[in-house]
């Protein structure tokens, strides 16, 4: 028997996904309260009776677009047969950004990390979080490679992993700002590089 999600789940989950792409496109500060209403077609009491404010409202927009992102790629892992190959997928996953299977506007945690950079608060945490998970991610595949033989034993799983984060999102800022996607190609080249540096 399916269990019936309750109506307050149901419109909070509807408004998060509705304003999902609005705010990873326009950030926080550019997102006003009529844009909420104009994505949502609800009324401002609508919204606040079932968030807070504003930031309650980008904050679980921040986590639905981040965890688009992080399904497709613990599934890659998943299915991936070497830690190099599992380490690769970091990089595979975000040279599609501009794809389909990607959040509308990008890595939200680049853009919200920009944004929050001057602005602090909740999101500014929550990116911050973000990244550290992701740091964690890599350095444990790291590790598992280690273990299995795959890596040097001398690798510093902590520098592999802010190095793959920097390149990554480095690439995506220049490929932004650029307007040339392709830039992620070479990203993909030079954490391809990276990692085949610690094989055995």
């Amino acid at each position: 028997m399916e269990t019936k999600v309750p109506k307050a789940e149901r419109t909070r989950k509807f408004i998060t996904e509705a304003t999902a792409a609005l705010f990873n496109t326009q950030g926080y500060a550019g997102t006003a309260l009529s844009d909420i209403t104009d994505a949502t077609g609800l009324t401002k009491g609508s919204i606040y009776g079932n968030f807070e404010n504003k930031e309650e409202v980008a904050l679980a927009a921040f986590d639905h677009n981040l965890s688009i992102i992080t399904r497709s790629t613990i599934d890659k892992i998943n299915r991936a047969d070497s830690y190099r190959d599992k380490l690769m997928v970091y990089v595979k996953v975000y040279h599609a950004y501009t794809g389909s299977g990607f959040p509308k506007g990008g890595c939200p945690i680049l853009n919200t990390a920009v944004e929050a950079d001057d602005t602090g608060g909740l999101l500014k945490e929550r990116a911050e979080k973000a990244v550290l998970r992701w740091k964690k991610g890599i350095t444990n595949l790291v590790q598992g490679g280690i273990d299995a033989g795959e890596f040097k034993r001398s690798t510093d799983q902590e520098a592999v992993a802010i190095s793959i984060i920097a390149l990554i999102e480095g690439g995506i800022m220049i490929a932004k700002l650029t307007d040339t996607p392709a830039i992620m190609s070479t990203i993909v080249r030079s954490v391809s590089a990276l990692i085949d540096e610690l094989k055995v």
